[in-house]
């Protein structure tokens, strides 16, 4: 048991280390949303998922160990979460406070990570409001209605506001 909580903890110790790179990466996207750099934000998610693939192996290394833990334990694995963890520890003060410790410095990590993230997700929702704003005015701009666009002699040139040819001239 002493060695699958070595496991654990070392598991979880290198997840929170991969949580913090992926919040630092989080905190890089920022301004690059924020600018609407795309080829930067390729360059960013492309790192993300680097860590994220890390995270994702941890992650299965954790729940081997987690049901190992509950295999010894005589637990189901669904059940058994790290706060159950730590209570049944109590007669070993120091696997609990190393556990305690990592949950949370864990739980710290991933409200920061989102916080972050909530962030960007709103810089993004606003860029697409946007965006969709222009389509939604270049879209009504193409179905404007011919208007009566005369030259000098009085003969209608049939220009319309949504052809592309001649939308204001401040010569005219």
């Amino acid at each position: 048991m002493a060695s699958l909580m070595e496991n654990l903890i070392d598991i979880l110790e290198k997840e929170n280390e991969e949580y913090i790179a992926l919040t630092e990466i989080s905190k890089e996207k920022t301004p690059i949303l924020i600018k609407g750099d795309l080829d930067a934000l390729n360059v960013i998610t492309e790192k993300e998922q680097v860590v994220v693939a890390r995270i994702q192996n941890l992650e299965k290394k954790r729940i081997t160990v987690m049901k190992d833990i509950s295999d010894v334990t005589n637990r189901r694995g669904e059940e058994l979460k790290l706060p159950e963890l730590i209570k049944m520890m109590e007669n070993r003060p120091k696997e609990r406070n190393a556990l305690t410790r990592i949950h949370d410095r864990l739980k710290t990590t991933l409200d920061g990570i989102k916080l972050i993230n909530n962030q960007n997700r709103e810089l993004i929702q606003s860029s697409l409001e946007m965006v969709e704003f222009e389509m939604n005015m270049l879209q009504s701009l193409r179905r404007a209605p011919e208007t009566a666009d005369y030259n000098k002699g009085a003969v209608n040139t049939g220009n319309t506001y949504g052809s592309g040819t001649k939308r204001f001239d401040s010569k005219s």
